[in-house]
């Protein structure tokens, strides 16, 4: 499970929208506080950010560095009414996306962003005030301080200056002696507090502190003090008179004597709480599921990080990651709001089972989620957490007035930090994740790196498949089929090869099944089947008496496939290869996922002329219906059957007369019948006495290139065996 896709590279936002949006934006400020621009000058300046914004939201790289600035322009433009920001920041979360990308503003990429964007413009505005207050501060002092040396009127200007200043200031701001004894505070100070002016006075500033601050706000004072400092700049946590914590942005100065003496501490106070909260608000946001409320995937993969550099290289860390079985159909039936309280209920009952041994669950998103065990103890310790969280996810759930049962499977991976890194682990958990899927559902799976491998190679064969068959490194072999009474030979069997340039050839049991996953097989397909039908025709020409059948593979998805008919007539015509000399050989598991237009496909085939074949009859239900509705010509024994038949062997009584049996059968529908696998003369002798038709397998002759088989038939003059 890839972090949130991004909006795509390119895209053009609603120009129209965002000039919607700045109007909504314009008409908010000049209602919530003094605005000193008109309102059109307000407008054009608010689209010029709403811009801004909109760019940085589709540009790549992200970065919400625009937003920042935008929060600096706005304290810039003295647009620092403190309901002005909390509206811009909530309207940015509740509306910027639909009016910039009306299409798409709820996708978790989009989401991201205008979190990440809230918070830009949130801090930048907070740094820009807070820079502001402090050069209001140093215009305090100045005008408070500098002119103790000009006359005695000056002096009592300056001083009813700073009065005025000190009365009127909306900041908070308190004198304080050197030993931290409050000597003075203002009305905006005391307010902050909760107290009276007089309550303040002569109080020591430490008493009012958070106990966890107490000690480094006294640190502070000693510092200026001994002159360590001129000037200190911190948050810090008061507490109010009625018990409430406010959270400030502290700038203290130190005022000295003519002579260089500490005199006195002046402090500014802005009360930052509501700003506090906001940020904290959006963080959690930005890191947890806004569903569940667990942490999400970018807050589990910090944690991920941070074990693996934290952690020391014997340290071991274990993973199961968890998805629902059968997710999707309690959405489709049942509806979304039911199947999101659903995962609310899973996701609580997780979180409470594991909370106990500290482990993490997050949602990594839709219907996954994932336990993180740090410090693990070992394999069995990590089976344990997955078996509980099972039993947990398995217990009936009542959401409304439905009572769901749901399961769950778990892909686990444990071991040592050291060797491995946090997106293999994340990548191993997710294919053992599918692996028990596989395996049944409602099971967990361990990592086996072996199979791992495998899958990883499988999965690079797929990829690579499509430019595989473009280049050309595909071939064909042909495996001659025999008749058992004279040794001529009836036919050959295309078998595909692939040529691969770094793992050389390969058979089909290797590549046939991922084509027909990823659905090349159908292009795949037909190629084969002109390749063959091509030779067939060079074959039919110079050896005209030989009725050299060809037998070419259909799979389940060509057979599933409605154009399947009309694409071997057009390879017989392309070619000029007569259909009764083709033989399409479909097996017997595809057989059995056939019905409806499939089966109507067989039967147009047959009226085509080309032979149909059941292959490896005996390995799926050998159903015998299909013998009796379907128009087959030829029924191939799988090889087990013919395996089992040895020479003076008392185990293969069995399986002879299970031959024989289908040989009978076979023969009174009127099938001819080709053992297939056959190795010795001991076994073709045993078939040729039960009246088996023909035989294909080593012991007749391997795959070989066609120019071989065109050695073979000439070899034999009528294509007898040799």
């Amino acid at each position: 499970m890839p972090a949130p896709v991004p909006p795509a590279g390119g895209e053009e936002f609603s120009r129209a929208g965002v000039h919607r949006y700045a109007q909504q934006w314009a008409g908010a400020v000049a209602r919530l506080g003094f605005v000193p621009m008109s309102a059109a000058e307000t407008e054009r300046l608010l689209t010029v950010h709403s811009v801004r914004l909109a760019q940085a939201l589709l540009a790549e790289p992200f970065s919400a560095e625009p937003a920042d600035d935008v929060g600096r322009a706005l304290v810039g433009a003295h647009l620092t009414a403190p309901a002005m920001l909390d509206w811009s920041v909530r309207a940015l979360g509740n509306g910027f996306a639909a009016a910039v990308l009306p299409e798409r503003p709820d996708s978790p990429g989009v989401r991201h962003r205008v979190t990440q964007l809230q918070g830009g413009l949130a801090a930048g505005f907070a740094r820009a005030l807070r820079e502001l207050t402090f050069s209001q501060q140093e215009r305090i002092s100045r005008s408070a301080w500098q002119a103790r040396d000009e006359t005695e009127q000056a002096l009592r200007d300056s001083e009813a200056r700073f009065r005025a200043v000190f009365t009127g200031a909306a900041l908070g701001i308190g004198i304080a002696d050197t030993g931290g004894r409050i000597m003075d505070v203002n009305q905006a100070f005391a307010e902050m507090l909760g107290y009276s002016v007089a309550e303040l006075r002569d109080t020591d500033v430490t008493s009012l502190c958070h106990p966890e601050d107490a000690e480094p706000l006294a640190e502070l004072y000693r510092d200026l003090v001994e002159g360590k400092r001129e000037t200190a700049r911190v948050e810090k946590r008061y507490y109010r008179k009625d018990g409430d914590v406010v959270r400030t942005d502290l700038a203290l100065s130190l005022i000295r004597h003519d002579d260089g003496r500490p005199r006195f501490i002046v402090a500014m106070a802005e009360d930052i709480t509501e700003r506090y909260e906001l940020q904290q608000r959006l963080r959690f946001q930005a890191l947890h599921d806004p569903l569940t409320g667990l942490p999400n995937r970018t807050l589990f993969f910090d944690r991920l990080a941070a074990v693996f550099a934290d952690g020391e290289p014997a340290d071991r860390v274990g993973l199961c990651f968890l998805d629902l079985d059968g997710f999707k159909a309690i959405n489709d039936s049942l509806g979304h709001d039911l199947g999101d309280r659903l995962l609310v209920v899973v996701a609580r009952r997780l979180a409470d089972s594991v909370s106990g041994r500290g482990h993490l669950v997050a949602r990594m998103g839709g219907d996954e989620f994932v336990i993180l065990v740090d410090g693990s103890g070992g394999p069995q310790e990590v089976i344990d957490v997955a078996e509980v969280a099972l039993a947990t996810v398995a217990r009936p759930v009542q959401v409304g007035d439905q009572q769901l049962e749901v399961s769950a499977s778990i892909g686990l991976v444990e071991g040592p930090l050291a060797g491995t890194r946090p997106a293999e682990l994340m990548k191993a958990a997710d294919a053992t994740l599918y692996w028990a899927k596989a395996d049944g559902r409602g099971r967990w799976a361990v990592y086996d790196p072996e199979r791992g491998a495998r899958d990883n190679t499988r999965a690079g064969l797929a990829a690579v498949l499509p430019a595989a068959l473009e280049r050309g490194e595909f071939t064909v072999d042909y495996q001659p089929i025999v008749a058992l009474a004279d040794g001529s030979t009836r036919a050959v069997e295309a078998l595909v090869r692939w040529r691969h340039p770094e793992l050389g050839l390969l058979g089909p049991d290797q590549f046939i099944g991922l084509a027909e996953e990823t659905g090349l097989i159908v292009r795949l397909g037909r190629w084969v089947l002109h390749q063959a039908c091509a030779y067939g025709s060079r074959w039919r020409r110079e050896f005209p008496d030989s009725r050299l059948v060809v037998s070419v593979n259909l799979a389940v998805r060509q057979v599933n496939d409605p154009g399947v008919v009309d694409m071997v007539a057009d390879v017989l015509a392309e070619t000029g290869f007569p259909a009764e000399l083709l033989q399409l050989e479909i097996t017997e598991s595809a057989l059995m996922a056939t019905s409806g237009e499939p089966v109507r496909s067989l039967r147009r085939l047959a009226a085509l002329g080309v032979r149909l074949a059941i292959d490896d009859f005996g390995t799926g239900y050998s159903n015998l219906a299909y013998l009796r509705r379907l128009p087959f010509h030829t029924l191939k024994l799988a090889a087990p059957f013919v395996e089992g038949i040895r020479t003076g062997d008392p185990l293969a009584l069995v399986d002879e007369r299970i031959v024989d049996a289908l040989v009978r059968l076979a023969h009174a529908l009127g099938l001819s019948v080709t053992a297939e696998a056959v190795e010795t003369s001991g076994q073709a002798d045993r078939l040729r006495a039960l009246t088996c038709d023909t035989g294909q397998g080593l012991y007749f002759g391997a795959p070989v290139a066609a120019d071989e088989i065109t050695a073979r038939l000439r070899e034999s003059g009528s294509g007898r065996a040799g």
